[in-house]
């Protein structure tokens, strides 16, 4: 049975989240207490519009995701089911933040420290990419709903002198765009026009797009002094949706750089999670489990995929029915 893990990305943050696993997982709890208080009291306690900012989203989710991740592995590895040595976990992938959660599930990132330290930066610099010299937002994003040409159509015609872009290509009927305010406004209304729903973003700036740019660099900077290893299984990579080492032999000297200049570009660049999906299905992926807060991944997969098996682990109840579902499919 080969099963696929996704790791979500911002917009799926939620006041409590990752206090039920950090209450009934010892291997959970430690990586929350490694996190700090700080982390703590942002994922258990803070306000909605307090974890809508960068720099508290994105360690906040990669710490629940981690910490969702270790109990899942550590539940499997504890089970005395003899079926369970069929589970596979043959690739990863994770939607924006959450490529840094499967770069640490794969082992590239060598563990949930190093893994932190990069995404606190990370999400510094992206915040700080997102803001003008007043401190003020610049930018935010919006889900639309309708066929991909006609949605890239609209944002084409808003565009004018801004900045706005397609830049996650969730599924066949939804992308998400991002760009300055008043080039956001216009979208709307010429998608509105168009009969095309448009939805803001619980965000705090315009991700993927080419406002993020001087977040770039720094990002590319922190990931070639990180040192980077080899992946244990296969990483499906958000600007194409393949994996990211298919047909390449990359030298373990040259894997920092490597990975240093896809995840810059990744920064800037569109996701192709629609295509991420199918990649993931076309080489045999049956089981997809959703690792963190919410379930918007698995909606995702739902809306795209037919006849897979769709999990998460958010907190301990879902993470005993994802462990029971495996050890009755690999029963059968």
């Amino acid at each position: 049975m080969k099963i696929g893990l996704l790791f979500v990305g911002q917009g799926a943050q939620y006041s409590g989240m990752g206090k039920s696993l950090y209450e009934n997982s010892k291997v959970a709890k430690e990586v929350f207490d490694k996190a700090g208080d700080q982390i703590k009291e942002w994922c258990f306690n803070s306000s909605a519009e307090t974890l809508k900012l960068t720099h508290v989203t994105q360690p906040s989710i990669y710490t629940v995701s981690m910490a969702a991740y270790q109990a899942f592995c550590e539940a499997i590895s504890k089970s005395d089911n003899l079926a369970c040595d069929s589970i596979k976990i043959a690739g990863v992938a994770g939607f924006s933040l959450g490529e840094y959660s499967a770069l640490t599930a794969a082992g590239i990132i060598e563990n949930t420290e190093r893994g932190l330290a990069i995404v606190k930066k990370r999400g510094e610099l992206m915040f700080n990419a997102g803001r003008d010299e007043n401190g003020n937002q610049k930018g935010g994003m919006s889900a639309a709903f309708g066929r991909r040409q006609d949605i890239l159509r609209c944002v084409d015609e808003a565009r004018e002198n801004g900045i706005l872009e397609g830049v996650n290509f969730n599924s066949k009927i939804q992308i998400v765009v991002a760009g300055d305010k008043d080039a956001l406004g216009r979208f709307k209304q010429i998608a509105t026009t168009s009969k095309i729903k448009v939805i803001p973003l619980n965000v705090s700036t315009a991700f993927h797009s080419p406002m993020m740019a001087p977040a770039a660099e720094s990002i590319r900077q922190i990931l070639l002094t990180s040192d980077l290893k080899m992946p244990k299984t296969k990483v499906y990579c958000n600007i194409t949706g393949e994996d990211m080492f298919d047909g390449k032999e990359i030298d373990s000297e040259k894997l920092s750089e490597y990975v240093a200049d896809i995840m810059a570009k990744q920064a800037r660049s569109p996701i192709y999670w629609q295509e991420t999906m199918e990649n993931m299905a076309r080489d045999g992926i049956e089981v997809f489990i959703e690792m963190g807060p919410g379930n918007v991944l698995s909606g995702l997969v739902r809306k795209t995929l037919s006849e897979v098996t769709i999990l998460n682990v958010e907190d301990i109840e879902s993470l005993d029915k994802t462990i029971k579902t495996l050890t009755e499919l690999a029963s059968n």
